[in-house]
Protein backbone atom coordinates (compact mmCIF):
# COMPACT_ATOMS: atom_id res chain seq x y z
CA UNK A 1 0.00 0.00 0.00
CA UNK A 2 1.43 3.42 -0.93
CA UNK A 3 2.72 5.43 2.01
CA UNK A 4 0.34 8.31 1.32
CA UNK A 5 -2.64 5.93 1.56
CA UNK A 6 -1.33 4.50 4.85
CA UNK A 7 -1.03 8.05 6.18
CA UNK A 8 -4.56 9.01 5.16
CA UNK A 9 -6.00 5.81 6.66
CA UNK A 10 -4.21 6.54 9.95
CA UNK A 11 -5.58 10.08 9.94
CA UNK A 12 -9.15 8.77 9.51
CA UNK A 13 -8.96 6.73 12.71
CA UNK A 14 -6.71 9.12 14.69
CA UNK A 15 -8.55 12.42 14.17
CA UNK A 16 -12.05 13.57 15.02
CA UNK A 17 -13.89 16.84 14.27
CA UNK A 18 -12.43 18.03 17.59
CA UNK A 19 -8.84 17.08 16.74
CA UNK A 20 -6.59 14.14 17.66
CA UNK A 21 -8.37 11.48 19.70
CA UNK A 22 -5.26 10.86 21.86
CA UNK A 23 -1.55 11.60 22.13
CA UNK A 24 -0.81 8.03 21.02
CA UNK A 25 -2.94 8.45 17.90
CA UNK A 26 -1.15 11.69 17.07
CA UNK A 27 2.22 9.97 17.42
CA UNK A 28 1.13 7.20 15.03
CA UNK A 29 0.31 9.84 12.41
CA UNK A 30 3.60 11.60 13.04
CA UNK A 31 5.55 8.36 12.56
CA UNK A 32 3.89 7.74 9.19
CA UNK A 33 4.40 11.36 8.09
CA UNK A 34 8.09 11.00 8.97
CA UNK A 35 8.33 8.21 6.38
CA UNK A 36 6.90 10.26 3.49
CA UNK A 37 9.54 11.20 0.91
CA UNK A 38 9.30 13.53 -2.10
CA UNK A 39 9.05 10.52 -4.45
CA UNK A 40 5.93 9.35 -2.57
CA UNK A 41 4.09 12.53 -3.56
CA UNK A 42 5.46 12.96 -7.07
CA UNK A 43 8.00 15.64 -6.15
CA UNK A 44 11.27 13.78 -6.70
CA UNK A 45 12.38 16.05 -9.57
CA UNK A 46 11.69 19.18 -7.52
CA UNK A 47 13.61 17.71 -4.60
CA UNK A 48 16.61 17.05 -6.85
CA UNK A 49 16.58 20.70 -7.98
CA UNK A 50 16.54 21.78 -4.32
CA UNK A 51 19.47 19.50 -3.49
CA UNK A 52 21.50 21.02 -6.32
CA UNK A 53 20.45 24.60 -5.57
CA UNK A 54 23.28 27.13 -5.56
CA UNK A 55 22.39 30.65 -4.45
CA UNK A 56 25.45 32.10 -6.16
CA UNK A 57 24.43 30.87 -9.60
CA UNK A 58 20.65 30.64 -9.41
CA UNK A 59 18.31 33.60 -9.06
CA UNK A 60 16.19 33.41 -5.89
CA UNK A 61 12.77 33.69 -7.48
CA UNK A 62 12.25 34.07 -11.20
CA UNK A 63 14.35 34.76 -14.31
CA UNK A 64 16.98 37.44 -14.57
CA UNK A 65 16.31 40.32 -16.92
CA UNK A 66 18.97 42.28 -18.80
CA UNK A 67 19.26 44.76 -15.96
CA UNK A 68 19.84 41.96 -13.45
CA UNK A 69 16.36 42.20 -11.89
CA UNK A 70 13.84 39.38 -11.72
CA UNK A 71 11.33 39.45 -14.55
CA UNK A 72 8.64 37.67 -12.55
CA UNK A 73 8.02 35.94 -9.26
CA UNK A 74 6.64 32.40 -9.11
CA UNK A 75 3.68 31.98 -6.75
CA UNK A 76 3.60 29.48 -3.94
CA UNK A 77 1.80 26.34 -5.03
CA UNK A 78 -0.59 24.42 -2.76
CA UNK A 79 -1.15 20.77 -3.71
CA UNK A 80 -4.43 19.71 -2.13
CA UNK A 81 -4.66 16.02 -1.18
CA UNK A 82 -7.68 15.56 1.08
CA UNK A 83 -10.10 17.37 3.39
CA UNK A 84 -12.84 16.10 5.68
CA UNK A 85 -14.47 17.44 8.83
CA UNK A 86 -11.69 15.82 10.89
CA UNK A 87 -8.49 16.61 8.99
CA UNK A 88 -6.93 18.00 5.83
CA UNK A 89 -3.69 17.19 4.00
CA UNK A 90 -1.79 19.28 1.49
CA UNK A 91 1.66 20.41 0.39
CA UNK A 92 3.00 23.96 0.03
CA UNK A 93 5.68 24.15 -2.68
CA UNK A 94 7.65 27.36 -2.10
CA UNK A 95 10.05 29.02 -4.56
CA UNK A 96 13.20 30.56 -3.04
CA UNK A 97 12.60 33.84 -1.18
CA UNK A 98 8.82 33.28 -1.12
CA UNK A 99 7.06 33.88 2.20
CA UNK A 100 4.01 32.41 3.88
CA UNK A 101 3.02 35.36 6.09
CA UNK A 102 2.40 35.26 9.83
CA UNK A 103 -0.86 33.37 10.40
CA UNK A 104 -2.57 31.19 12.98
CA UNK A 105 -4.33 27.83 13.36
CA UNK A 106 -7.15 28.48 15.86
CA UNK A 107 -8.14 25.38 17.83
CA UNK A 108 -6.06 23.17 15.55
CA UNK A 109 -3.20 20.67 15.81
CA UNK A 110 -0.81 20.84 12.85
CA UNK A 111 1.85 18.38 11.76
CA UNK A 112 4.32 19.77 9.22
CA UNK A 113 7.04 17.84 7.42
CA UNK A 114 9.66 19.64 5.36
CA UNK A 115 10.01 17.24 2.42
CA UNK A 116 12.91 18.95 0.70
CA UNK A 117 14.85 22.20 0.84
CA UNK A 118 15.63 24.74 3.54
CA UNK A 119 13.45 27.46 5.03
CA UNK A 120 13.46 29.90 7.92
CA UNK A 121 10.67 29.40 10.47
CA UNK A 122 9.49 31.99 12.98
CA UNK A 123 6.68 31.07 15.36
CA UNK A 124 4.88 32.46 18.39
CA UNK A 125 2.32 31.51 21.04
CA UNK A 126 -0.13 33.90 22.61
CA UNK A 127 0.50 35.05 26.16
CA UNK A 128 -2.66 34.91 28.25
CA UNK A 129 -3.35 38.22 29.96
CA UNK A 130 -5.77 37.98 32.88
CA UNK A 131 -7.21 41.49 32.77
CA UNK A 132 -6.68 43.12 29.36
CA UNK A 133 -6.75 46.92 29.59
CA UNK A 134 -9.10 49.09 27.53
CA UNK A 135 -6.05 50.49 25.74
CA UNK A 136 -4.96 46.99 24.78
CA UNK A 137 -8.36 46.19 23.29
CA UNK A 138 -8.56 49.54 21.54
CA UNK A 139 -5.20 49.03 19.83
CA UNK A 140 -6.13 45.46 18.80
CA UNK A 141 -2.73 44.16 19.83
CA UNK A 142 -1.91 41.01 21.78
CA UNK A 143 1.27 39.91 23.50
CA UNK A 144 3.00 36.80 22.16
CA UNK A 145 6.13 34.84 23.03
CA UNK A 146 8.72 33.71 20.50
CA UNK A 147 8.85 29.91 20.23
CA UNK A 148 11.05 29.30 17.18
CA UNK A 149 13.32 31.47 15.07
CA UNK A 150 15.68 29.27 13.06
CA UNK A 151 16.45 27.55 9.78
CA UNK A 152 14.93 24.14 9.07
CA UNK A 153 16.33 21.67 6.56
CA UNK A 154 14.62 18.56 5.18
CA UNK A 155 13.71 16.09 6.41
CA UNK A 156 12.19 17.55 9.59
CA UNK A 157 8.76 17.14 11.17
CA UNK A 158 7.20 19.49 13.72
CA UNK A 159 3.90 19.57 15.62
CA UNK A 160 2.07 22.65 16.86
CA UNK A 161 -0.94 22.58 19.16
CA UNK A 162 -3.91 24.92 19.71
CA UNK A 163 -2.17 26.77 22.57
CA UNK A 164 1.51 25.86 22.29
CA UNK A 165 4.29 24.83 19.96
CA UNK A 166 4.18 27.98 17.82
CA UNK A 167 0.55 28.17 16.67
CA UNK A 168 1.21 31.53 14.95
CA UNK A 169 4.00 31.19 12.40
CA UNK A 170 5.61 32.39 9.20
CA UNK A 171 7.95 30.69 6.72
CA UNK A 172 10.51 32.09 4.28
CA UNK A 173 11.99 29.75 1.69
CA UNK A 174 15.79 29.83 1.43
CA UNK A 175 15.93 27.22 -1.34
CA UNK A 176 13.07 25.60 -3.24
CA UNK A 177 11.20 23.67 -0.56
CA UNK A 178 8.00 21.75 0.12
CA UNK A 179 6.05 21.59 3.37
CA UNK A 180 3.56 18.74 3.87
CA UNK A 181 0.81 19.87 6.30
CA UNK A 182 -1.72 17.72 8.15
CA UNK A 183 -4.31 19.81 10.03
CA UNK A 184 -6.83 18.50 12.57
CA UNK A 185 -9.44 19.76 12.52
CA UNK A 186 -9.12 21.75 9.27
CA UNK A 187 -9.83 25.44 8.79
CA UNK A 188 -13.54 26.28 8.94
CA UNK A 189 -14.87 29.84 9.09
CA UNK A 190 -18.32 28.49 10.02
CA UNK A 191 -16.89 26.75 13.09
CA UNK A 192 -14.71 29.66 14.21
CA UNK A 193 -11.48 28.33 12.69
CA UNK A 194 -10.86 30.97 10.06
CA UNK A 195 -7.24 31.80 9.23
CA UNK A 196 -6.12 35.19 10.55
CA UNK A 197 -2.98 37.03 9.49
CA UNK A 198 -0.80 39.17 11.74
CA UNK A 199 2.07 41.63 11.75
CA UNK A 200 4.40 42.88 14.41
CA UNK A 201 2.82 45.95 15.95
CA UNK A 202 4.20 49.38 15.20
CA UNK A 203 3.05 50.61 18.63
CA UNK A 204 6.16 52.12 20.23
CA UNK A 205 4.92 51.90 23.80
CA UNK A 206 2.59 48.93 24.27
CA UNK A 207 0.02 49.28 27.05
CA UNK A 208 1.03 48.04 30.49
CA UNK A 209 -0.22 44.52 31.24
CA UNK A 210 0.30 42.00 34.00
CA UNK A 211 2.24 39.11 32.47
CA UNK A 212 2.31 35.56 33.87
CA UNK A 213 5.15 35.10 36.36
CA UNK A 214 7.19 32.80 34.09
CA UNK A 215 7.24 35.33 31.22
CA UNK A 216 10.10 37.81 30.94
CA UNK A 217 9.00 41.14 29.44
CA UNK A 218 12.03 41.02 27.11
CA UNK A 219 10.49 37.92 25.47
CA UNK A 220 7.23 39.66 24.59
CA UNK A 221 6.36 40.53 20.98
CA UNK A 222 3.22 42.55 20.26
CA UNK A 223 1.16 41.32 17.30
CA UNK A 224 -1.81 42.94 15.59
CA UNK A 225 -4.32 41.18 13.37
CA UNK A 226 -4.84 42.27 9.77
CA UNK A 227 -8.40 43.27 8.89
CA UNK A 228 -11.12 40.82 7.80
CA UNK A 229 -8.86 37.74 7.80
CA UNK A 230 -7.18 39.05 4.66
CA UNK A 231 -3.54 38.12 3.90
CA UNK A 232 -0.95 40.80 3.17
CA UNK A 233 -0.98 42.28 -0.32
CA UNK A 234 1.06 40.25 -2.78
CA UNK A 235 0.58 36.88 -1.09
CA UNK A 236 -0.49 34.54 -3.90
CA UNK A 237 -1.08 30.80 -3.69
CA UNK A 238 -1.90 28.70 -6.75
CA UNK A 239 -4.05 25.69 -5.80
CA UNK A 240 -3.86 22.30 -7.49
CA UNK A 241 -5.22 18.87 -6.60
CA UNK A 242 -3.07 15.74 -6.38
CA UNK A 243 -5.70 13.33 -7.70
CA UNK A 244 -3.00 10.73 -8.35
CA UNK A 245 -2.47 10.35 -4.63
CA UNK A 246 -5.90 10.00 -3.14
Amino acid sequence: MPKIKSLSNACKVSFSPDGPISDEALERVRALLDEIRPIDVGLDNEAQIARNWNNSTRQPNGRRGRNGANQFTSPIKYLHIHESESFSMGIFCMPPSSVIPLHNHPGMTVLSKLLYGTLHAESYDWIDVTDPTDQLQELSVRPARLVRDREMSAPETTILYPNRGGNIHTFRAITPCALFDVLSPPYSAEKGRDCSYFRKSSVREPPPVVLPGEINSAEVIWLEELEDHQPPEGFVVARERLVMLY
